[in-house]
């Protein structure tokens, strides 16, 4: 019984030390480092980690019924994150930016799509920051 009793409080750290403090303090040392190969890892860990989240809030119900869902999950983060695997920027290159690239319209050599001129963009680029930034006088929300 104590052993299993361990084990139950072993699994409950693992989730956390593995999904989120590990690559927390592995971040920070990235935004630290000169190098720019570490942010794009962390960086696609967390859109990854995101859209992980966002996709068990709303397959929650049929989740639930799955009994080694938390453990395939696991794994499937450690994957993500273990340094040896590069597991994050492995799965954002081969599918998120293909996507991306797929439908946005830009192929690997990064040429414009006919449909949208550079300057469409930059406008629309433009528009963007100006909704997200704050006017003079207004505050922030954090």
């Amino acid at each position: 019984m104590e052993l299993w009793t361990m084990l139950t409080h072993l699994h409950s750290l693992a989730g956390p030390t593995i999904m989120l403090l590990y690559p927390l303090y592995a971040s920070i040392q990235a935004m630290e480092s000169a190098t720019k190969v570490d942010d794009e890892q962390w960086l696609s860990y967390w859109i990854l980690y995101s859209f992980i989240t966002l996709v068990e809030m709303v397959l929650e119900s049929l989740i639930y019924w799955v009994p080694i869902w938390y453990e395939l999950k696991l794994l499937f983060v450690a994957w993500l994150v273990l340094p040896y695997f590069s597991g994050a920027a492995f799965v954002y290159n081969k599918f998120v930016r293909e996507n991306l690239r797929k439908y946005n319209g830009t192929s690997k050599s990064k040429s414009n799509s006919p449909s949208s001129p550079p300057k469409d963009k930059d406008k629309l680029k433009t528009k963007f920051v100006t909704f997200v930034t704050p006017k003079k006088g207004e505050r922030e929300a954090y």
